[in-house]
């Protein structure tokens, strides 16, 4: 790839309140899953996807690994798997995210607690293991379940799902520096500890998962899962048990960015998972999903500054429990893909209303899927299949299709077309998990995003 066809947009800047700035004639440009703000953004072909995947007891060589597969179509190696890191020992390995200059790749276990730092900058092609966090629950004061890893500038902000005294749902953020030395943990609030934050509902359960930033707004929204007592059973005793189904967060939280202080809990019932923020300048919302009751819920900013949850669409049929996972909005702001785990299906909803989002489109991915991944341009979309290591379904029935696997599809006509898949039980790598994006031509120079000026 030519470093003509890549173009490095940062949308904004802490000291002027990170508003988006897009240089003159570049269409608006979206990052896999929508990642940080502070980011640098790309525009063109990515060349690599690194793949967050979970040993498998009797697979390969059963680890935890960084698997990283050539996605350049104009690439000698293209659709094939180039490399794979093994961390050792299984980990939980479940969702990773890259640095704000994207040199680092963190990537967390949700049982070990173990965070693994991956250099991928130095060789974009073949990263390498740089820094393992160990002691991530002992310097975060008991956080327990490393799970979103996000980028604010010098810093990554970590959410956990549970913690140490009861393996709950009661939880934090966890904030380090880019180099992973600890800053500060910033507990969620509860009903017996507040912190200064409004309750607009029936709820303040403290529970964790997701964390999305609206600079423009000094704005940070959480959602809320499990803890490690559920994530960690088998989905089906756990769905079986009325007292652990009981166990699942119901809020999503407003945060004051700048101070990392809470201001409103709103009521979202069924767990909201991945939060996704709309770019536009007029559009102060965002969008989540509950597993649980299978809606599209937005959160939206009144004419009076607070923050209301409403629900404002279904996903499919709630009493056949699709289980709504992993979603993805688009650059302009009109689409959101929604991946439902159960049925193996990913939907695609007009969002342009987002008090009305209208499914347009319905395509079987595989038995079942659950990340979904945006190229930068729009033309591509990406899918792995793993959840958890003990809710993933063990076989397929032939109707189903794949179990364990990578897709990549191109979005052309209004429709998925498949261009390449990698079964990853066949080739014995375990259960992919989360994508990440890489390109050559962002290292070639040796000039890093920051040092951009002209698009500042």
């Amino acid at each position: 790839m030519d470093t003509s066809t890549i173009t490095f947009i940062r949308r904004g800047t802490a000291a002027i309140g990170a508003v988006l700035v897009l240089a003159a004639g570049l269409p608006a440009a979206a990052d896999e899953t929508c990642l940080s703000p502070y980011m640098a953004k790309i525009v063109g072909q990515e060349d690599y996807v690194y793949v967050w995947t979970l040993g498998q007891s009797g697979l390969g060589d059963e680890q935890d690994k960084l698997v990283t597969i050539d996605v350049n179509p104009a690439s000698a190696s293209y659709g094939q798997v180039i490399h794979t890191l093994s961390v050792g020992g299984r980990n939980e390995a479940h969702h990773s995210g890259l640095t704000d200059d994207r040199r680092y790749l963190w990537a967390g276990g949700l049982d070990t607690n173990k965070i693994f730092v991956f250099d991928i900058h130095s060789d974009p092609a073949a990263p390498r293991l740089a820094k393992t966090v160990a002691d991530f629950t002992a310097r975060s004061g008991g956080v327990v379940g490393p799970h979103t890893h996000y980028a604010l500038p010098g810093r990554m902000l970590i959410t956990g799902l549970s913690n140490n005294k009861d393996h709950g749902g009661r939880t934090a953020m966890v904030e380090y520096t880019n180099d992973g030395e600890y800053v500060a943990t910033y507990w969620m609030p509860t009903d017996d500890n507040l912190q200064g934050a409004v309750k607009s509902g029936a709820y303040a359960d403290g529970y964790g998962y997701d964390v999305r930033a609206q600079p423009r707004l000094n704005v940070m929204v959480t959602s809320s899962f499990t803890g490690w007592n559920n994530y960690m059973m088998d989905l089906g005793k756990m769905m079986a048990d009325p007292e652990a189904m009981k166990r699942f967060g119901n809020t999503v939280a407003i945060w004051d960015l700048h101070s990392r202080k809470p201001r409103q809990v709103l009521d979202v019932p069924g767990a909201p998972l991945e939060v996704r923020c709309a770019w536009g300048a007029q559009h102060d919302y965002c969008f989540t999903t509950t597993a649980l009751t299978s809606k599209i819920w937005l959160i939206h900013r009144t004419d009076t500054g607070q923050w209301q949850a409403q629900a404002v669409a279904d996903i499919g049929d709630a009493s056949k429990i699709p289980l709504p996972v992993d979603i993805s909005i688009s650059a302009d702001d009109r689409l959101l893909w929604v991946d439902t785990w159960n049925d193996g299906t990913a939907r695609l909803f007009d969002v342009s209303d987002p008090f009305q989002p209208k499914e347009i489109y319905t395509e079987k991915i595989g038995a079942q899927v659950n990340m979904v991944s945006q190229s930068w341009d729009g033309k591509r979309v990406y899918f792995t299949s793993s959840l958890l290591g003990n809710w993933d379904k063990t076989q397929a029935a032939a109707q189903e299709g794949d179990l364990q696997y990578f897709k990549a599809y191109n979005w052309v006509g209004g429709k998925l077309t498949p261009a390449f898949s990698i079964d990853f039980t066949a080739a014995k790598l375990g259960r992919p998990h989360q994508m990440r994006f890489g390109a050559r031509a962002l290292y070639a120079t040796g000039q890093q995003p920051d040092a951009v000026a002209a698009l500042r």
